[in-house]
């Protein structure tokens, strides 16, 4: 990486990082909100999106970080890291900040609940960052390399799109 894309990409790092873990911190220390249709309530995930995978206990966050580190080799081979560190940072932040809560206190620490006219999945600001991030590739993607076909990139979005749902 560019040094400047260096800079870009620690601190796009650090700061959702820092904010993940600050706005967890809030609610392991007590805070709720209740609402109509969205609360703010703490709740331990054991599993990934939708608590799938929760039967693997201990081993999920092994096997997390085997695909975070995966992730983290396709990145940099396939030069989404230089091409998107900002991107790549946000991603990579949020994921192992929630990896962080797993090895820290036994599950992904999650607060937002949606409940207005069905019931969705806790989730928090780190599982929003990893959506953004692949909502910014899938962009990328099909704009600069499907309608104008700017950048050689083999590695597709269903690809990224799978690990980062594993990553939540």
């Amino acid at each position: 990486m560019k040094d400047e894309g260096v800079v870009k990409f620690f601190v796009a790092f650090l700061l959702v990082f820092l904010i993940d873990q600050a706005i967890k911190y809030v609610f392991l220390n007590g805070f709720e909100w209740k609402s109509e249709c969205i609360s703010l309530i703490l709740a331990i995930n054991k599993g990934v999106a939708f608590s799938m995978f929760s039967f693997l206990g201990e081993y999920l966050k092994y096997i997390q970080i085997v695909l975070i580190a995966g992730l983290f080799y396709i990145f940099y081979k396939e030069k989404l890291l230089f091409n998107h560190p900002i991107i790549s940072g946000i991603l990579f932040a949020a994921a192992l900040s929630n990896l962080l809560d797993r090895f820290i206190r036994g599950g992904v620490v999650d607060y937002v609940y949606w409940h207005c006219g069905f019931d969705f999945a806790i989730f928090n600001f780190a599982d929003v960052c990893i959506d953004f991030a692949i909502l910014m590739f899938s962009y990328f993607y099909f704009f600069l390399v499907i309608v104008f076909g700017k950048i050689n990139v083999s590695v597709d979005v269903v690809t990224v799109y799978v690990f980062s749902t594993i990553l939540k």
